[in-house]
């Protein structure tokens, strides 16, 4: 039995919401890389509009590449990333979530919504001390992000319901794991009472 000791780290004052990848590639089913988010999709946009009465920061991401030597050894590894090209549908954010021009759209090109982007700068800029991490996948960009976040200092927060995976062996492992490490995992209703009340 593990002897790990571990504590919730709570909210802090200043949250932003970083929405990973919920983009047409991964939502739609169609897709070779899609699944269907139905449930997330539903519960995420009720945290978007709740954020955005609040005016707190939200940042998305999207995965583009413009030829297969920007992905290196990650294209390599998953083939079917080549269909997120510039010119492709797949790329264009779920619009279910109705994103507003305003609200940051950042174009990486591997797990975490860190690795090669500005959204270390875009959150420093405006004083954020807590980044609450949603969209897909848990077991892939979603947890690479929360490891980032946690690694620059923020506390991180995963709204349960509003991130999702494939299969739901890697979601509940992620999500175990996240908690005992990196950040709390908590019910999204749980972060809809902080954020009203913030």
């Amino acid at each position: 039995m593990s002897k790990l000791i571990t504590q919730q780290g709570g909210f802090g004052q200043h949250p932003a919401i970083v929405v990973v990848d919920v983009i047409k590639g991964f939502t739609d089913p169609y897709c070779e890389l899609g699944s269907n988010y139905t449930s997330l999709l539903m519960q995420l946009k009720k945290l978007l509009q709740s954020a955005r009465k609040k005016s707190y920061p939200i940042f998305f991401t999207t995965v583009v590449y413009e030829n297969e030597a920007e992905g290196g050894q990650f294209i390599k590894k998953v083939p079917s990333l080549r269909v997120l090209t510039s010119e492709s549908e797949w790329i264009q954010v779920d619009p279910h979530l109705d994103r507003n021009p305003q609200e940051p759209l950042l174009m990486k090109k591997y797990a975490s919504a860190f690795f090669g982007t500005s959204l270390f700068s875009m959150l420093t800029t405006q004083g954020v001390d807590t980044v609450i991490v949603t969209g897909v996948t848990t077991s892939g960009c979603v947890r690479a992000t929360a490891v980032d976040a946690l690694q620059y200092g923020y506390k991180v927060v995963i709204p349960k319901e509003c991130v999702g995976d494939r299969m739901q062996e890697p979601h509940e492992a992620s999500l175990f794991d996240i908690n005992k490490k990196y950040g709390d995992v908590v019910t999204t209703e749980k972060v809809l009472h902080y954020m009203e009340n913030n």
